[in-house]
């Protein structure tokens, strides 16, 4: 992956975290214990220090970055779907930042809560506990149900063996230059998204 130290200060990730060889990891970043960092996420520690605490993900394309001397920290089992941007915020433990959500500066989600998809946090909130928010501003719109919680888990715990079998397996390849006839699927869990789980 590139990493780079800058000021004498060099990212640290723990060995059984994933972090993608596109991802960009620079200075004071420090990934934790069953992380996942997805391709092109970036995370600049350049001005202040980013924390991904144990079981967390961060997922493709995200953006992590901060102002100097403030902390930006996604804590245990915090998952930040494709695309979001944190800047300068604390997600507490358990709690969802959705696909293209931006959560701004000094603002902290609430253990388990859900931040919507494309959901714009503003510098500031304090987004209570076990809670949906979205729209633009974000805005509480009510609690979470315990189903939603349990489906948010599962979908972080997949991420957390996703880790496991990237670190086990994923090897760069060259294409095929067509499909086999006996072409296998990838082994993964049986995750459904939110709307299919309340169809079910």
């Amino acid at each position: 992956m590139p990493c780079y130290a800058i000021d004498g200060v060099t990212p640290v990730v723990d060995p059984s975290a994933y972090v993608h060889p596109s991802a960009v990891l620079i200075g004071d970043v420090i990934v934790g214990p069953g992380c996942y960092v997805g391709p092109c996420a970036s995370l600049r520690g350049d001005f202040g220090r980013i924390v991904l605490k144990a079981g967390s993900n961060v997922q493709d394309s995200c953006v992590v970055h901060g102002f100097p001397s403030a902390d930006t920290v996604v804590e245990e089992n915090g998952h930040i779907g494709h695309g979001a941007v944190l800047h300068s915020c604390v997600v507490k433990r358990d709690a969802l930042v959705g696909m293209n959500a931006v959560v701004m500066d000094e603002a902290v989600v609430g253990e388990r809560a859900i931040v919507a998809a494309c959901a714009f946090v503003p510098a500031g909130m304090q987004i209570p506990p076990a809670v949906l928010v979205a729209g633009l501003p974000a805005k509480v719109k009510r609690p979470l149900r315990d189903d939603e919680i349990a489906w948010k888990l599962e979908g972080t715990l997949t991420y957390q063996d996703l880790a496991r079998r990237s670190l086990a397996t994923m090897v760069e390849v060259q294409p095929l230059p067509g499909p086999e006839a006996d072409r296998q699927r990838v082994p993964a869990p049986d995750v459904k998204p939110l709307i299919a789980a309340k169809r079910g």
